[in-house]
């Protein structure tokens, strides 16, 4: 079940252009055959690719038609959980040319994650690799899946000879992509978007990026709802280059921009510091930095004011799966709003702010609701509005701030990891009578989970090998693992009996 959107919204931005009734295979196939030379590489140890929209297109066509002939159109949801490879692309593009709605899986996600999501969607395609580094994706929980294509084994099987002609007509108000991401419930959240809010971010954030910004390279996961709107419908409709990397590898990032004039052009900060901090970085790399667009994770004004301090043109946006920009600074505003908050409100987007600071937003990219009505009854509210769970304020001249956070997650590096989630994994160890996860802070990744425990009579202390084994066997994914553990003899607690979770942010602080 979706939420209804009010009809003086939807009237509001169809009037005012923010809404157009192109789908996202319509932006796609109009981008790519404009702009059929354009380069796409893969810039990978293990799976590299280099060719060009018009190669990446006709496999995506060929995929298509051969799901077509096996019955996936208009309502079919295709899955994949693939690193920043071709394939990925192809099989997005494939999804929105038949007007089904794509469904993008993180591509670490462990066995836990990844069944959780195919049995809530329960898609009729999921294309995977067998392996990818140090992973090996155990493949028995897509056995309900009608259509499975696995990379370099049967994935070539799906290819029809004739690629797919002609688009798939369909209504631009139907779901149009499932974004799974991590935050307060203890399973991931399935949020869905539609064509109009899909067509809209693209062509809002297309606008909003610097003209000059080069040949970037995304690093991203295209698992990610940013990370897959930078690598497969931006630049398509912009006609530049597509570059991505399956691993953030700050040395070799460093390198293809001597050696292939990429340039590197923010997202969560760690990408942006790690390629400071880095043995190998000169002076010569910064003109390939001229930009710092900063999401996807808390942004401290000591790394704002650090780059600035380099040359590097910072600003800042604020967005979330649900709400992808609600919002920015202009590369152009003045610099002291652009380091120091989060920007003003899109084209198109409205915020309020509650009576105890939350922001609440609504736009023409905001979603339609989860997979879970639950979940969308508690978010969104009569008028349209979206509940962010973040407390901001708001200056004199409209800009915003995040000041704090309602909602219990974790921001690793750009990744959302639930608290709970990883609570209840560490309840399920032999010695752990109650469990606390809390955001540490981190001067590379913005924070970590710290995992904070009571045991029970009798039982020793784990140690922190100890606690990752347990979560490598759960097949949670290794990000999500606590990366520092502490003891206590009891939490702080209200009357009623509930622990205090500011004031254990507070005792940890204090030691650290």
């Amino acid at each position: 079940m979706t939420r209804q959107i009010p009809t003086e919204l939807t009237e509001k931005y169809l009037a005012n252009g923010w809404w157009t009734h192109e789908t996202l295979g319509d932006i796609i196939g109009t981008g790519l055959a404009a702009a059929p030379d354009t380069p796409f590489r893969i810039h990978s140890a293990v799976r590299p690719f280099s060719g060009t929209f018009h190669d990446v297109d006709l496999v995506a066509r060929r995929l298509a038609a051969g799901l077509r002939r096996r019955g996936v159109g208009p309502g079919d949801a295709v899955a994949f959980q693939l690193p920043n490879w071709m394939e990925a692309a192809a099989t997005f593009w494939a999804a929105s040319f038949l007007g089904a709605a794509v469904v993008p899986i993180v591509h670490f996600y462990g066995r836990k994650e990844v069944a959780y999501i195919l049995g809530e969607v329960r898609p009729k395609v999921f294309i995977t690799p067998e392996s990818f580094g140090h992973i090996t994706y155990d493949l028995s929980v897509c056995a309900d899946v009608p259509i499975v294509g696995v990379i370099d084994q049967t994935f070539g099987d799906l290819l029809d000879d004739e690629p797919l002609d002609e688009l798939i007509p369909i209504d631009p108000s139907t779901p149009a992509l499932i974004a799974f991401t991590s935050g307060t419930t203890s399973n991931p959240k399935g949020v869905l978007h539609n064509h109009y809010s899909l067509v809209h971010e693209t062509r809002q954030l297309a606008n909003w990026y610097p003209p000059d910004r080069g040949h970037q390279l995304t690093a991203a996961p295209v698992g990610h709802f940013i990370g897959m709107i930078n690598a497969f419908t931006i630049p398509v409709v912009d006609g530049t280059d597509i570059n991505l990397t399956d691993v953030w590898d700050p040395g070799q990032a460093l390198r293809l921009m001597r050696d292939e004039n990429v340039t590197v052009g923010g997202g969560a900060t760690y990408y942006m510091t790690s390629l400071l901090d880095h043995p190998d970085f000169t002076p010569e790399h910064l003109p390939f930095m001229r930009y710092a667009g900063l999401g996807g994770s808390s942004v401290p004004s000591a790394v704002t004011t650090r780059l600035a301090e380099l040359g590097i043109i910072v600003f800042r946006s604020y967005g979330s799966t649900e709400h992808p920009s609600i919002t920015g600074s202009w590369y152009d505003a003045p610099e002291d709003k652009r380091l120091h908050t989060d920007g003003r409100p899109l084209p198109g987007t409205e915020i309020t702010l509650a009576e105890d600071g939350e922001i609440l937003s609504r736009g023409p990219d905001l979603c339609l609701g989860y997979t879970d009505p639950d979940l969308t009854a508690r978010m969104f509210d009569d008028a349209g509005w979206y509940h962010t769970g973040d407390i901001g304020v708001v200056d004199d001249d409209g800009y915003l701030k995040i000041t704090d956070r309602k909602s219990d997650i974790i921001i690793r590096g750009g990744e959302n990891i639930s608290a709970l989630e990883v609570e209840e994994v560490l309840l399920g160890m032999a010695a752990v009578a109650d469990a606390v996860v809390i955001a540490v802070p981190d001067d590379r990744l913005g924070e970590r989970a710290a995992a904070v425990i009571r045991l029970r009579p009798d039982h020793g202390a784990p140690t922190l090998d100890e606690l990752r084994t347990h979560f490598a066997e759960v097949g949670l994914a290794k990000q999500k693992w606590p990366e520092q553990l502490h003891v206590v003899d009891d939490f702080p607690r209200t009357p009623s009996g509930k622990i205090q979770k500011f004031r254990i942010r507070q005792d940890i602080a204090s030691t650290q």
